[in-house]
C-alpha cells in the first residue's frame, strides 16, 4: 500500500489505531500471530551434519587422516594388515569432530544470548503509556515514539514531526540527512528516497523528534523487500586464532619435514621400511596439537559468557584480546564516572542564590520543565520519568514544587522547538501563552553560550537591561555553583507578538531575559576511585572528557584520582585551536577533556594512537559512533546508549559503569594469559613427544611410542587439563603489570625457549621411562634379547613394559606439569587446590590413564601391558619431576627479582 499517499486521519483508521491510546495487549497478540515477529530473516546456518564435516578441514587434522588411510594401506601391503592405529586414530579425531560441533553450538547459542542483549529497542505507545520493547515485539499499527540516536524499528507513516532528519543511508545509499515532514501527502508513485513523510526500518534519527505509525514490519518492510534477507558474515577469526591457525600449519610442515627425516635415517640404518613408516606417523602425530583450535575457542567463549556476567558485552571477539592491551581508557563523566542521578540542590537569579521553595524557584523551574522533553507518568503515585538525566533532574524538581509537567504542557501548549544538540548546547522551545502576551519562547543550556545570547534579566517579576555588574554577579554566581561540582543549566525566555515557524534560530535565541541558574549534581560512584587507582597501578591511563565546565570537571577529576595537577585540563575550545601536530606531541600531558564536542573525541583518540597507544572509549550518542570506531575499543553506554552508539561499539556496558571498563581489562589480559598458559602447556608437551621418538630413534632404540599413545595424550590427557587452564582466576598481580603490547607475538618474553626446555625435560623423563622398562623389566638382560623375526626374515622387538611405562610417563608428566602453568608463583603461594576444575581434570585422565593400561581389553587396543607396584612407583617417581623442577626454577627467578 502507497501509505505516504495517504493522509494521516485515514493511516490510522486502515490501522485500526487510536493515536491517544495506542494499541491494547489483546491487539499486540492478535497482530504478532498474524504478521509474526518484526525480524529480517536471515541465512540459514549450517546444520549439524555441515558443522561436522567442516571440522575435518583443519590442515592438522587431514594430516592425521592421511597417516590414518596410509599406515592401513602400508600394514595391508606388507601382508599384516594393522586395524588397530587407524582405527582408534579415526575415532579420536571424530570425537574430536563431535566435540568441535558440540562447542560450535554452544558458542552460536551464547553468541544469540549476547545479541539479544544488545538488541535495538523501540519506545511505542501502548495502553495509554509510553513503554519500552524489544525492537523485535513491535506489530504494525504501534504508535512508535522517535527520537535523536535511535534505529527506526519499522516502516511507519509520521504522525507527528519536530524538525525531524533521518539517514537512510542503509537503504537509500545517501548519508546526509533527509528531513521528515508528517503534515504533508505525496504522489503514489513517489521513490523510497523522497517520501519525506515516511520513516523507513533500519534508518536513523539524526535530529529533532517525532512520532509515527508502523504500517510495515519484519519482511514487509522495504529493507524486507529489496534485500528478502540480510546475509550475516561469519563471525571472524580473531588475530589470536589466526596466529595459533598459522602455529598449527607450521608445525603440520615441520611434522610432516621430521617424518621424512626420520624415514630416511631409518633406511641409511637399514632398518625396516614399514615399522619406519608406522614411526613416522606417530611423529606427525606427536608433533600436531590436534586440541588446540577447539581448546582456543573454548577458551575465548568462556571469557566472553564471563565477561557478560560482569555487564560487560562483546560484540566482537577481537575486543577480548585488545583489551588487555588497552593503556588509555577515555571516559564520559555523567553516568561512567558518575551515578548518573542528576539532583536539583541548588538554584540563583541573577543577584544571589535562591531558595527552592520560593515564587521564584517555582517560575525558573517550571520555565525549565516546559523547556524539556521528558515524559513524566505516575505509577503508584509515584513519578516516573523517561528522558535525558539532566532534564529528568529539572523536570522532578519542578514536579517537588508542584509543576507538573504535563499541566504545565497542556497550559502552555508548545508549538516549535529547535532541539538540543552538541555544537550549540542550547535547546530552545515555543510555547502559546494564556495571559498578556502571545507567545513566549524558553532557552536553557550552557551558561557561558546562553549568557551571550542574553540582553535582559528577570528581576522582581520585571524584564530589565544586563548591565555589566549583573553579567558579573551571574558569572561569580556560576563559578561558586560549578567550583564546588555542580552541573549548572541556564535559563532565559523572551516575550514575542506574533510567531511562525520561519523564524531562524538567530531571533529566537537573541535578546533573551536572564532567568537564573540550576544547580544539580551526580555524584561519583563510589566504586570508580578504586577503579582509577587498579588503572595507575596496570599502567592504564584513565581520562576524563565531558561536555561540562572545565570547573566542575577537575573538581570530579580530582576526588576520583584523574587529575593530579591543574595543568593536565583542557577544553574544547583550547584543542580547536591546537593544530594535528601540536596535539599529537602534547596530548600525554591531559587527563581532563572539558567542554568537548563528539569531532574533539575522535581527534583526542587519534592523537594517543599516534603515540602508540591502545585507546578504549565509552560513547552513548550518535555524533560519538565515529569516536567509538576509530577507538580500539569502542564501549557503549547500555542503559543512556543510543542504537548508533551501540552497533558502533565492539563491547556494551549495561551498567554504565567505568569500573566495568577495568574490570573486563582485567579479564581480558587474564584471558589473554590464560590462552597462552594453554599454548605453552600444549607445545612444551608435544615438543617431549616428539624428542622422545626422535631421540630414540637416533640411538638406535626400538620406538618407545605408537600413534595410539600419541593422539590418546594430545585429545584427552592434555586436552581437559588445558581448558581448566581457561578457567583459571587472573593472576593476583594482572593489574600491576603493563599492557600487554599488540607488537608481541605469542612467544614473546622467553615463552618459546622456556617451551623446548620443558619439552626436552619430558622428553627425557618419557625416554628414561622407556630405558628403564627395557633394561630391567622386558628381559632381564639389554632389551636387544626381545628380537624377533617377520616373514622376511627382518629383525625386531616389542618392548612392551618399556613402552608402557614410556607412555605413562608421557602422559601423567604432562598432567603434573599442567600445575606449573597456573602462575609464575610457586604452588605453594597459589595453592594447589585452589583451581578445582584443574584438580577434577588431573584425577579423571590419570585414573583414564590408569585404566587404558590396567584393563586388559583397553590394554590390547592401547598396545600396552599392566605394570606392577614397583613400575607404577618408578612411573610417578619420574612424572612428578617435572613439578620438582619448575618449583625449583620459580623459586630462583622470585628471589632474583626481589
Amino acid at each position: 500500500m502507497h501509505w505516504h499517499s495517504i493522509s494521516i486521519e485515514d493511516t490510522l483508521r486502515k490501522m485500526n489505531t487510536d493515536v491517544k491510546q495506542g494499541l491494547t495487549l489483546n491487539d499486540v497478540q492478535e497482530r504478532q500471530r498474524l504478521y509474526g515477529k518484526n525480524i529480517l530473516e536471515t541465512r540459514k546456518g549450517k546444520n549439524l551434519f555441515q558443522k561436522f564435516l567442516a571440522q575435518f578441514t583443519d590442515f592438522m587434522i587431514i594430516i592425521l587422516i592421511c597417516a590414518a588411510i596410509i599406515s592401513f594401506a602400508v600394514s595391508y601391503m606388507e601382508g599384516k594388515p594393522n586395524y588397530i592405529d587407524p582405527i582408534i586414530i579415526m575415532m579420536i579425531i571424530i570425537l574430536n569432530a563431535f566435540l568441535g560441533v558440540i562447542q560450535e553450538t554452544k558458542a552460536e547459542k551464547a553468541l544469540e544470548a549476547l545479541k539479544k542483549m544488545s538488541a535495538p529497542t523501540a519506545h511505542v505507545l501502548r495502553d495509554n503509556k509510553v513503554s519500552e520493547i524489544p525492537s523485535i515485539e513491535l506489530v504494525p499499527g504501534d504508535i512508535v515514539i522517535l527520537e535523536t540516536g535511535s534505529f527506526v524499528p519499522a516502516d511507519c507513516r509520521l504522525i507527528h514531526t519536530v524538525n525531524l532528519k533521518v539517514e537512510e543511508a542503509s537503504l537509500t545509499g545517501e548519508s546526509h540527512p533527509v528531513e521528515k515532514n508528517a503534515d504533508i501527502r505525496l504522489l503514489p508513485d513517489t521513490g523510497i528516497a523522497d517520501r519525506s513523510n515516511m520513516v523507513m526500518a533500519t534508518s536513523t534519527v539524526l535530529y529533532g523528534r517525532g512520532v509515527g505509525i508502523a504500517v510495515a514490519t519484519g519482511m514487509n518492510t522495504q529493507v524486507g523487500h529489496i534485500a528478502k534477507m540480510i546475509m550475516e558474515d561469519d563471525t571472524p577469526d580473531t588475530p589470536l586464532q589466526k596466529r595459533l591457525a598459522k602455529t598449527g600449519k607450521v608445525l603440520g610442515i615441520a611434522a610432516l619435514i621430521i617424518c621424512g627425516l626420520v624415514f630416511l635415517i631409518g633406511l641409511y640404518k637399514k632398518l625396516p621400511p614399514f615399522d619406519m613408516f608406522m614411526t613416522s606417523v606417530s611423529l606427525a602425530v606427536a608433533a600436531i596439537p590436534e586440541g588446540l583450535p577447539a581448546i582456543v575457542t573454548i577458551m575465548l567463549s568462556l571469557g566472553v559468557s564471563r565477561m557478560a556476567k560482569k555487564n560487560a558485552v562483546i560484540r566482537k571477539l577481537p575486543a577480548v584480546e585488545t583489551l588487555g592491551s588497552a593503556t588509555v581508557i577515555c571516559s564520559d563523566k555523567t553516568g561512567t564516572l558518575t551515578q548518573n542521578v542528576m539532583t536539583v540542590i541548588e538554584i540563583a537569579s541573577a543577584d544571589k542564590k535562591e531558595k527552592m521553595n520560593s515564587d521564584f524557584g517555582f517560575f525558573l523551574l517550571s520555565h525549565a520543565a516546559l523547556c524539556s522533553d521528558v515524559l513524566l507518568q505516575t505509577e503508584n503515585n509515584q513519578p516516573v520519568l523517561y528522558g535525558e538525566p539532566t532534564e529528568k533532574a529539572l523536570v522532578l524538581a519542578a514536579y517537588n514544587l508542584g509543576a507538573n509537567k504535563p499541566e504545565l504542557d497542556a497550559a502552555y501548549q508548545r508549538i516549535f522547538e529547535i532541539p538540543f544538540d552538541s555544537t550549540r548546547k542550547l535547546m530552545t522551545t515555543v510555547h502559546k501563552a494564556q495571559d498578556t502576551f502571545s507567545y513566549r519562547s524558553i532557552t536553557k543550556g550552557a551558561y557561558d553560550i546562553l549568557i551571550e545570547h542574553c540582553s535582559n534579566i528577570y528581576r522582581d517579576h520585571k524584564q530589565l537591561p544586563m548591565t555589566t555588574r549583573d553579567k558579573n554577579k551571574i558569572y561569580a554566581l556560576n563559578l561558586a555553583m560549578t567550583s564546588h561540582a555542580l552541573r549548572v543549566i541556564a535559563v532565559a525566555y523572551k516575550n514575542l507578538s506574533t510567531f511562525n515557524e520561519g523564524l531562524q534560530k538567530g531571533v529566537l535565541e537573541r535578546d533573551l531575559t536572564f532567568v537564573g541558574l540550576i544547580g544539580m549534581i551526580d555524584p561519583p560512584r563510589e566504586e570508580v576511585k578504586e577503579a582509577v587507582k587498579i588503572c595507575r597501578q596496570a599502567g592504564i591511563k584513565p581520562v576524563m572528557i565531558t561536555g561540562d565546565h572545565i570547573l566542575t570537571a577537575k573538581t570530579i577529576a580530582k576526588e576520583l584520582g584523574i587529575l593530579t595537577s591543574q595543568t593536565e585540563a583542557i577544553t574544547g575550545e583550547e584543542l580547536s585551536r591546537m593544530s594535528a601536530e601540536r596535539l599529537n606531541d602534547t596530548i600525554s600531558r591531559f587527563s581532563v577533556f572539558a567542554r568537548v564536542s563528539p569531532e574533539h573525541k575522535v581527534r583526542i583518540v587519534k592523537a594517543y594512537q599516534n603515540k602508540g597507544e591502545v585507546v578504549a572509549m565509552t560513547g552513548d550518542g550518535v555524533n560519538d559512533a565515529p569516536a567509538l570506531k576509530a577507538a580500539d575499543i569502542g564501549c557503549a553506554m547500555g542503559i543512556t546508549g543510543t542504537d548508533v552508539a551501540k552497533n558502533a561499539s565492539d563491547m556494551i556496558l549495561t551498567d554504565d559503569n567505568f569500573a566495568t571498563i577495568v574490570s573486563a581489562v582485567k579479564e581480558g589480559r587474564g584471558i589473554y594469559e590464560n590462552i597462552r598458559k594453554a599454548v605453552h602447556f600444549l607445545l612444551s608437551s608435544n615438543i617431549g613427544e616428539i624428542l622422545t621418538i626422535f631421540t630414540a630413534i637416533l640411538l638406535g632404540l626400538p620406538t618407545p611410542l605408537v600413534a595410539v599413545h600419541l593422539l590418546w595424550v594430545n585429545l584427552i590427557t592434555d586436552s581437559l587439563p588445558a581448558i581448566s587452564l581457561g578457567v583459571e582466576p587472573a593472576s593476583k598481580d594482572i593489574m600491576r603489570r603493563k599492557p600487554i603490547s599488540p607488537k608481541k607475538g605469542m612467544f614473546a618474553d622467553g615463552l618459546a625457549l622456556q617451551i623446548i626446555i620443558e619439552g626436552i625435560l619430558i622428553g627425557s623423563l618419557s625416554l628414561t621411562a622407556f630405558v628403564i622398562g627395557v633394561k630391567y623389566y622386558d628381559t632381564p638382560g639389554l632389551y636387544n634379547s626381545l628380537i624377533r623375526h617377520n616373514t622376511n626374515g627382518m629383525a625386531y622387538y616389542v618392548p612392551w613394559v618399556g613402552r608402557t611405562m614410556c607412555f605413562a610417563v608421557l602422559s601423567l608428566s604432562q598432567l603434573f606439569h599442567s600445575f606449573n602453568m597456573r602462575s609464575h608463583l610457586s604452588l605453594s603461594e597459589i595453592g594447589v587446590f585452589s583451581n578445582s576444575k584443574l584438580v577434577l581434570s588431573f584425577v579423571i585422565c590419570t585414573l583414564l590413564q590408569m585404566a587404558v593400561i590396567s584393563v586388559a581389553p583397553l590394554a590390547k587396543i592401547f598396545q600396552a601391558v599392566p605394570l606392577n607396584l614397583r613400575q607404577w612407583t618408578i612411573v610417578y617417581i619420574l612424572a612428578i619431576t617435572p613439578i620438582a623442577v619448575v618449583e625449583l626454577q620459580k623459586m630462583i627467578n622470585n628471589k632474583r627479582h626481589t
